[in-house]
């Protein structure tokens, strides 16, 4: 039986190390050892990729428990004040990762079969969960760690397309003679309201939860302060309702940007840099009615079901194996990447049961219907 105190400080341990995108060996290490050493798992490995992958236990159902090990840059100092842990990812989302570990690590063996995954790059490019999908895992659950707050389960994210879009002009001209060349940034700058203007007009919805968004996260062009700029980059960060795919979204950037291109003489590019599909999960899977009923047992509150406009690794797992999977975790969202982020420390003990009583239900319902 795992003590309140042994999660608060396995939790505490693994925010002090700072595990940024693709530095995330020092906590993989330390939960394959937790695993093998103190959490009664038979198998412990860390992958190719870096991620940690843990099993405990035969038959059926097999359940993933996902989270994943990286945060986003930026210490945040380590302490307890109120209640509440504070370290870079506290929230987001070491104590859903924690909390998965401890309860799988109680899950009875006969009971069927528990793959923990403790994943990289979740914050980056999903290095981590694109690795499990070409490994072709074999499971019929899967939960992913993120912070939901422990009386919300979230059923559905967008889907994410990032572009980054290159404007060459061609030439360039001196500063005092703008007129003699076009301006890169300028140029870009009219693609953008011309993108903008066409995904309002196709995608717009009443709903933000139902709608396309989009915003520019990076920029780049110029190559000194008294020179018109010949080229300019900028990355858009696009993300898609479920109804609409990333490839119809995209198509229609494409040709519309080629269309201005050829009627200005400007030469443009595009760069893929994210090309995730949204995915909403089935809320009438035993999985979805075992976590309310989970929910229900520990907090004796009827949990909310959420649309979130973020993007997740349930996208990929659930759109590659046509599975259940749905997105839980102890935290507070807009604690995430905050310079004061933060977890509720009996939330987060909170979350360790309703995991716990998650894997019961999903078993005896998995039997139920497979006897």
């Amino acid at each position: 039986m795992v003590s309140s105190n042994y999660a608060i400080e396995l939790l505490k341990k693994s925010l002090t190390l700072y595990t940024p995108s693709r530095s995330e060996g020092p906590l993989a290490n330390l939960l394959k050892d937790k695993c093998v050493n103190e959490l009664g798992f038979e198998q412990a490995h860390i992958d190719s990729v870096g991620n940690i992958i843990a099993t405990k236990g035969r038959g059926y159902p097999r359940i993933l428990l996902c989270g994943h090990m990286d945060t986003v840059p930026n210490k945040v100092p380590i302490r307890i004040e109120e209640g509440f842990l504070y370290g870079r990812g506290a929230s987001d989302a070491k104590a859903p990762l924690i909390s998965m570990l401890l309860a799988a690590s109680e899950f009875p063996k006969q009971n069927g079969t528990i793959i923990f995954a403790g994943v990289v790059d979740e914050e980056g490019n999903a290095t981590g969960s694109k690795h499990l999908v070409k490994n072709n895992l074999d499971i019929d659950y899967a939960i992913f760690g993120e912070p939901s707050g422990i009386q919300n389960i979230t059923i559905s994210y967008k889907g994410r397309l990032a572009l980054k879009l290159i404007c060459d002009v061609l030439d360039s001209a001196h500063a005092s003679a703008p007129w003699l060349a076009k301006n890169s940034i300028e140029e870009v700058y009219n693609f953008w309201n011309a993108i903008t203007t066409t995904l309002n007009k196709n995608y717009e919805k009443e709903k933000r939860s139902n709608s396309v968004s989009c915003c520019i996260t990076e920029i780049v062009g110029g190559s000194s302060h008294n020179v018109t700029p010949q080229k300019c980059k900028i990355t858009m960060d696009i993300r898609i309702p479920n109804g609409v795919t990333c490839q119809q979204v995209f198509d229609s950037i494409r040709i519309l940007i080629s269309k201005i291109s050829k009627e200005k003489g400007i030469k443009t590019n595009f760069i893929i840099e994210d090309f995730t599909e949204p995915f909403e999960a089935d809320f009438s899977s035993p999985l979805v009615r075992s976590l309310v009923l989970s929910i229900l047992d520990i907090c004796k509150k009827r949990p909310a079901l959420l649309r979130k406009t973020g993007t997740g690794d349930m996208n990929i797992i659930g759109n590659a194996f046509k599975i259940p999977v749905v997105t839980y975790g102890p935290g507070d969202p807009h604690s995430s990447h905050s310079v004061n982020e933060h977890v509720n420390i009996e939330e987060y003990l909170s979350g360790i049961e309703v995991y716990k009583r998650s894997l019961f239900h999903m078993s005896r319902m998995y039997n139920i219907q497979n006897k």
